[in-house]
Order: C-alpha cells, then sequence, then structure tokens
C-alpha cells in the first residue's frame, strides 16, 4: 500500500514555532508529529510513503532520508507553488498505479488505516473519507428568531455535534485520474464533489477512535498531553518505543 502525505504548507496559525520548523516535524512528546504517522503507517502495512513537500522541503528530506530506518520506501514529490490538499497528486499521479491514501502530515489519531483501506475496496469506491465525530461548544446563549424577531428558541451554551473530515482519505487513482489537472490548483472537498457529481462513488468510513488536527496552540498543547498519558495506543509497534 501507498501513502501520500501532504507536508508543504506553512502553518502560519502555529507561528512563531513554525516560523524555523515545518509543523509535521514539530515534536509530539519525543517525536515529531509526522514521524509517529510514519510508525503506524508502518504497523497498519503501508510500506511506500511520498511527502509532498514544499516549504523548508529539505528538512524533511535530511531527517526521514529515504525511509529505511521505519522499514519504508520514502520519496519526495516538490511542489513550487501552493496547489492545494489535491493538486499535488498531479505531481505524481502516474506513479500511482492502485488505491492509495492522501493525507494530512500533522494529526494525531489511533485510526485503524488497514481497516479503512479495506472498507474503501469492499465497496470499489471511487474515494473514501475518514470521518471524526467532533463536538462543538457554544459558549455563549444562541437565540432563534421567527418572524417580526419574535424569540423562538433561546438555548444556554449549547454543544453541536458535526461529522468532520480527519484529513485521511482513500483515493482510486484511476478513477480521479480525469480530474487531476497538471499543477493546477485543487482542494480534496472540491475533487470529492467532483467526483460525486460525476456518479463516481464517495463512500465515508467511521470507528471509535482518537483524532485530533494540530492546527492551533490549544491543539498542540492537548497532542502532547494525549500522546504522553497514552503512547503505546498511538506507536503501536513497541520496537519504537
Amino acid at each position: 500500500m501507498k501513502a501520500v502525505i501532504l507536508a508543504g504548507g506553512k502553518g502560519t496559525r502555529l507561528r512563531p514555532y513554525t516560523t524555523v520548523i515545518p509543523k509535521p516535524l514539530l515534536p509530539i512528546g519525543d517525536y515529531p508529529i509526522l514521524e509517529i504517522i510514519l510508525f503506524q503507517l508502518r504497523h497498519f502495512g503501508i510500506d511506500e510513503v511520498i511527502l509532498a513537500v514544499g516549504h523548508m522541503a529539505q528538512l524533511f528530506q535530511a531527517f526521514f532520508q529515504h525511509g529505511e530506518r521505519y522499514g519504508l520506501k520514502i520519496s519526495y514529490s516538490f511542489e513550487t507553488g501552493p496547489l492545494g490538499t489535491a493538486g499535488p497528486l498531479s505531481l505524481l499521479i502516474g506513479q500511482m498505479d492502485e488505491d492509495f491514501f492522501i493525507m494530512n502530515g500533522d494529526l494525531l489519531t489511533t485510526l485503524n488505516y488497514r481497516k479503512m483501506f479495506e472498507y474503501h475496496r469492499q465497496h470499489k469506491a471511487a474515494a473514501t473519507i475518514g470521518l471524526y465525530e467532533r463536538e462543538v461548544k457554544i459558549d455563549f446563549g444562541v437565540v432563534e428568531t421567527g418572524q417580526d424577531s419574535e424569540l423562538e428558541r433561546y438555548t444556554e451554551k449549547p454543544t453541536f455535534s458535526f461529522k468532520v473530515s480527519m484529513g485521511v482519505n482513500v483515493l482510486n487513482p484511476d478513477m480521479i485520474r480525469p480530474y487531476i489537472t497538471d499543477k493546477k490548483h485543487l482542494d480534496l472537498p472540491d475533487l470529492m464533489m467532483l467526483l460525486h457529481n460525476n456518479g463516481h462513488p464517495v463512500f465515508c468510513y467511521s470507528e471509535p477512535c482518537y483524532w485530533l488536527d494540530i492546527g492551533r496552540f490549544e491543539d498542540y498543547e492537548k497532542a502532547n498531553e494525549i500522546f504522553e498519558s497514552r503512547k503505546q495506543d498511538f506507536i503501536p509497534d513497541k520496537k519504537y518505543l
């Protein structure tokens, strides 16, 4: 199995940390975020990883090299300008001869990648989106009004539940190839809707697991706390602990 990991962003929301180091290389406990992901992918049977890099690309090459110490084959795809979250596929779609993962390089999860891949293959999907149930608490009283501004409902600090993308997807290269334009900016939500609107099956996958997107300072602090308390859940292969 192959995985494309998106690691070309500048991580502006985590400045000044990301001024000198790319977000996927920020440490969680004793390991860079991306290294934890590589441990997990290898454990679940992925043997080849392509890092889609741009900003500070040389640091990724220096740290991960060709992946020998992880039991992986790691190669690099270089962006000369922003291509979005699906656009980088235009640089490497020719290398894809079977279904593959495309995912963010800055997330912390206990997702079983093998189960997700098997689900995708069983459904013969063009694409499968990993979903997570996320609760969002509103710290204000939410007021709903009707006609003439008459009160209909007043809820104090409600909590809403949403299904959100985990930033982990599986794609079928043959089905997506017609929608990947050479070096053109394209985001994954747009690609998913193109597939759906043109009659290609797009499925969603979820399972009981932990997931956190590390995009803000509070997320980064929480990721470190959770990782230290559940290290074996995030690094299932004990030889890396």
